[in-house]
C-alpha cells in the first residue's frame, strides 16, 4: 500500500465544483459589488442582504480562502481579482458571464451523461425548453445583456492578443460577424490605425456593441450593423472574423457559414477565427477540452484542432491556413483566398 499514487488530483477534483459553487453564490448574492462600496464585517453584510450572519462569515471567509476577498480584524475587503472581474460595474468584469455559468451551465452540466449517451444537447431536459443556447436561455432581453457583459469581458481578455497574432495591417476592412460588443473590432482598429471595422450581429445585440465601440478610441473607424450571418447579405471587407463561432456549430454548420465568407472576399482576403485550438491528438490544453464538453451539453458544436480546422477552411475554399496558440482564453487561425486556383492545394 505504500506504493499508492498521490490522491491530490482527484481530492482536488472532488472539491472543484464546491470552490466553483462559492463564487458563483457570492456573485449572485453581491457579495463583490457590496465590498466595492466600502469594506465590511460579516454581520453588516448578512442584515443587508437579508441572510444568515453565521452562513454570511463562512462564504466570506472561504472567499478568503480562494484569493478572492481579504479580511482583517473581522472586516473583508474585495481583492483585486475580485475588483476586476467580479465587480458588475468593471470594464473588465466577468460577472455576467459567472451568473450565466450559475444559473445555466452549472444545471446543464449536471445532465452531462445524457448528453453523452444521446450526443445531444441539454437545454430541454434541464430547462424544459426547446432549441439550442440562442433560443433557450437567451429568450429574455436580461438573460442575453448579462451573458453578453460576460463575453465582453473575455474579449477583453483574448481580443487583443488575437488581433496580434498576425500582422493584420494590409487589411483595410474588417467584417466582425456575430461580433457581440465589438471587443474584437475594437482591439484590431486600435491595434491597427488605417483599420476600418464592422460589428455586425442580430438587431437585439447591436444596442450594447454601439454602447462599447463609442468608449473607443477608434471609434469613428466602427461601425455597427444589424444582421443574421446565415440569412442576410454579409457587408464588404476583405478581411472577416468570427470570434467563439464555429464551436457553436457541427462541421456542416460550419461550412456553410465559411463557404458564405469565402464567396463574398476578394482575393488576397482573408478569415480570422478566434477559437480555443486542441492539440492535435485531441488531448489538452485541460481548457479546450472542458469547452468541447460544454459544447456537448449547450450546443451542437465542438472544439477542434489546428488541423480540423484546415481541412473545413479548405473545403470552403481557402488555401493558407495558419494558426498561433496566444495565451489568452482564445486563439488565433488565419485563412487567406488565394488568387489562383493552384494555391488552393497549399
Amino acid at each position: 500500500m505504500n506504493n499508492l499514487p498521490d490522491a491530490a488530483p482527484v481530492l482536488e477534483l472532488i472539491d472543484a465544483f464546491r470552490h466553483s459553487k462559492t463564487m458563483f453564490t457570492a456573485t449572485a448574492m453581491g457579495i463583490f459589488d457590496r465590498l466595492q462600496e466600502r469594506p465590511a464585517g460579516a454581520r453588516e453584510l448578512a442584515e443587508a442582504l437579508g441572510i444568515s450572519a453565521d452562513a454570511t462569515e463562512r462564504l466570506l471567509d472561504a472567499c478568503a480562502a480562494l484569493g478572492l476577498v481579504g479580511k482583517r480584524d473581522g472586516v473583508y475587503a474585495n481583492q483585486a481579482v475580485a475588483e476586476a472581474y467580479l465587480v458588475s460595474t468593471s470594464p473588465h468584469s466577468l460577472h455576467g458571464y459567472v451568473l450565466y455559468s450559475d444559473e445555466a451551465l452549472y444545471r446543464v452540466w449536471g445532465n452531462l451523461g445524457d448528453a453523452l449517451r444521446e450526443g445531444t444537447p441539454r437545454w430541454k431536459q434541464t430547462f424544459g425548453l426547446q432549441g439550442g443556447i440562442f433560443d433557450a436561455f437567451f429568450r429574455t432581453d436580461a438573460a442575453m445583456r448579462d451573458f453578453l457583459r460576460g463575453m465582453h469581458g473575455f474579449g477583453m481578455l483574448s481580443s487583443p492578443k488575437v488581433v496580434a497574432a498576425f500582422d493584420l495591417g494590409g487589411f483595410r476592412k474588417l467584417a466582425d460577424l456575430g461580433g457581440a460588443t465589438g471587443h474584437l473590432a475594437i482591439a484590431a482598429c486600435e491595434r491597427y490605425p488605417d483599420l476600418k471595422a464592422v460589428v455586425f450581429d442580430l438587431p437585439r445585440v447591436t444596442g450594447m456593441a454601439r454602447a462599447q465601440v463609442a468608449e473607443s478610441a477608434a471609434r469613428e473607424r466602427i461601425e455597427v450593423m444589424a444582421g443574421d450571418f446565415f440569412q442576410d447579405e454579409l457587408p464588404s471587407a476583405d478581411l472577416y472574423a468570427i470570434g467563439r463561432i464555429l464551436h457553436d456549430w457541427d462541421d456542416e454548420t460550419a461550412l456553410r457559414l465559411a463557404r458564405r465568407i469565402y464567396q463574398k472576399l476578394p482575393p488576397g482576403g482573408a478569415l480570422l477565427v478566434a477559437e480555443k485550438l486542441l492539440a492535435e491528438d485531441g488531448v489538452g490544453p485541460l481548457g479546450a477540452n472542458m469547452q468541447s464538453l460544454n459544447m456537448l451539453v449547450v450546443t451542437e458544436g465542438k472544439e477542434r484542432s489546428l488541423s480540423e480546422y484546415g481541412r473545413l477552411l479548405r473545403e470552403a475554399g481557402f488555401g493558407r491556413v495558419e494558426g498561433r496558440r496566444t495565451g489568452a482564453p482564445l486563439d488565433a487561425v488565419l485563412a487567406v483566398k488565394q488568387a489562383r486556383r493552384a494555391d488552393f492545394q497549399a
